[in-house]
């Protein structure tokens, strides 16, 4: 039994016996209030127990392995997950045929797939953990790509002495650039414009 719905006079009874009978702590659970319950205004008339759900949290690696899973496979692709905790941060790498299509045009596609399954895990109880999604080593390929481009459009911006407007990039990737350049004593970076279309600009201090 991995769930259960309790009632009771309080939710702090409701939710003890949902624990007691599950076997679990309550940094074991995920505790959902169903209905507050209500005392009644005189001498009980209209009282109404408490309701709670409280499930077992289940490990975080095999919710994301699933997710991904139900979620590519609706895309008509097979993919192999394999997951590797560092810190706060879940890894999640996708290996399959055909795969590449989960990146769209500069990541896209693999953004908005790393963002419904941050969501969907924060939902399911998972907290204090970002999920990163990669497949074919995409993100440490375009991160170097970046690295690269933002030390090229650098010197232009000092031979030139020219700011120069980057096109539109994810939050994953202006961060990339503002960290490559930030130690340069020559120019400085910064962001405008709003979501999706917020891009780089690299000027001279």
């Amino acid at each position: 039994m991995d769930s259960i719905e309790k009632l009771a006079k309080t939710v702090a009874e409701a939710t003890a016996e949902a624990l007691a009978v599950l076997n679990i702590t309550e940094d074991e659970a995920i505790i959902t209030v169903l209905d507050e319950g209500a005392k009644g205004a005189i001498f009980g008339i209209g009282a109404r127990p408490a309701k709670v759900r409280v499930a077992k949290k289940r490990d975080p690696e095999e919710l994301v392995k699933e997710f991904l899973r139900e979620v590519v496979l609706h895309m008509s692709l097979d993919v192999r997950v394999e997951t590797n905790r560092k810190g706060r941060f879940l890894y999640a790498d996708l290996f399959g045929e055909n795969i590449g299509i989960l990146i769209g045009k500069h990541g896209a596609t693999l953004d908005s797939l790393q963002y419904i399954t941050n969501l969907a895990m924060s939902r399911m109880g998972v907290k204090d953990t970002s999920i990163v999604v990669d497949t074919e080593n995409y993100r440490k390929r375009r991160k170097d790509t970046l690295e690269g481009l933002a030390r090229s459009i650098s010197r232009k911006v000092k031979d030139k002495r020219q700011n120069v407007k980057l096109e539109p990039m994810s939050r994953f990737e202006r961060h990339v650039i503002h960290t490559a350049l930030q130690n340069d004593k020559q120019v400085r970076t910064f962001s405008e414009g709003n979501e999706p279309y917020r891009h780089v600009i690299i000027a001279l201090k």
